[in-house]
């Protein structure tokens, strides 16, 4: 969807130049939620307008869905900022003096759209983002979190294809900031928008991005998965930065599962099962169905069913297992893994098996955690 190579911003004369953005190359695919990392002036924002031509580039290539942004006039530039891209910035932007509802249709008041439609379209993107009852209230009567999602609701309401958002929950309280990271990651599940978040807090960057690129001095100095910068940081400045951050609130079940040893089809024979069990030296198997969890069969179940003469593994299912979702942080695993004969499943929205947590898995990922709260990883170890 995006793809910028070497974009460069300088600002100032030759002899006192100021490399803000200083060949910058990266490429975001359609859907993905891609979070640029950095402290103040790390030249972060100062990229983010560039992509909308807010800021005008010094050099270097940007293309849009394939389209070159830098050679576009200015009917094609009006065209892509009204239609294509949003942008949700830190302070929320609101007028005063409109309604919630107003301020939620003004993007397509905009670009013409009739009256019913739009205020059709801002009423959905109020109820999506929870603030449904709150179309006549203006702007002063909500809370800093209500006034953030209006700004969002704002952008959902054109359906642009892509996001940009400037430190959009920065100015927000601990909590409510958390609520709206929730909201925009359930957004982002239902509606696979095209999203680059500006941040400087990394617990955020790691909790939201599907990728990070870490910059410095208007450069890149990693980009990658929260997993490939917390476990391979590329340089000293970007271990030193990741040293503090909580890996069992960061890290999730999907950055840590792998495949299960084994798994058997709902109609396979008890026999078979029980001797691929044997190979393995284990004591209990997925049984799927189609892809989802069917049961659990234990050896003990199968080597009673083979005795028996019976041929369906149906008879040797039990329910006898813990499941969780690839979002679920490494902390809130630690009450879940354990208790049953096989490892904890990791399932998608669908119900199907998409990997497994191990007991010792989980142990080792939290050892491997350097916390500003020592005795809180402790604390998580301990009840796994």
């Amino acid at each position: 969807m995006i793809e910028a190579s070497r974009l460069k911003k300088v600002y100032g004369s030759t002899s006192e130049a100021v490399r803000a953005v200083d060949g910058v190359s990266f490429d975001v695919a359609p859907g993905e939620l891609f979070v640029i990392m950095g402290l103040s002036g790390s030249g972060k924002s100062t990229l983010l307008r560039m992509l909308n031509r807010l800021v005008e580039p010094s050099g270097g290539e940007l293309r849009i869905d394939g389209r070159d942004v830098l050679k576009m006039g200015d009917a094609d530039l009006r065209a892509l900022r009204n239609r294509k891209i949003n942008m949700i910035f830190q302070h929320f932007a609101l007028f005063p003096h409109r309604t919630v509802r107003e301020n939620a249709a003004y993007g397509m008041r905009v670009r013409g759209v009739a009256e019913a439609e739009r205020l059709e379209r801002a009423d959905w993107a109020l109820e999506t983002v929870g603030l449904g009852d709150r179309g006549d209230a203006y702007p002063d009567q909500l809370s800093g979190g209500q006034r953030q999602r209006v700004g969002l609701a704002r952008a959902l309401a054109t359906d642009a294809e892509i996001l940009l958002m400037d430190e959009p929950f920065s100015a927000l309280d601990p909590l409510i900031r958390r609520d709206m990271q929730d909201l925009l990651l359930n957004l982002q599940r239902e509606l696979q928008r095209t999203i680059i978040f500006v941040t400087h807090d990394l617990n955020e960057a790691m909790r939201l991005g599907d990728r990070i690129m870490v910059m410095r001095d208007g450069q890149v100095v990693q980009l990658g998965t929260a997993t490939d910068i917390l476990h391979k940081p590329s340089s000293d400045y970007v271990r030193e930065f990741v040293s503090d951050v909580d890996r069992s609130r960061v890290l999730t079940a999907s950055s840590i599962m792998r495949e299960p040893l084994m798994t058997a089809g709902i109609t396979d024979d008890p026999r078979d099962v029980l001797r691929r069990l044997s190979d393995i030296e284990a004591g209990g198997v997925f049984v799927l169905d189609g892809g989802r969890i069917a049961g659990v069969a234990h050896d003990e179940s199968l080597a009673q069913a083979v005795g028996e003469g019976r041929t369906s593994l149906r008879e040797c299912l039990t329910d006898g297992y813990e499941q969780t979702g690839p979002d679920t942080l490494l902390v809130d695993l630690c009450r879940l893994v354990g208790r049953h004969v096989v490892p904890l499943a990791v399932t998608d929205d669908d119900g199907k098996l998409r990997g497994v947590v191990p007991r010792a898995t989980l142990l080792t990922a939290l050892s491997d955690a350097r916390t500003t709260d020592p005795d809180n990883s402790r604390k998580a170890a301990a009840h796994v």
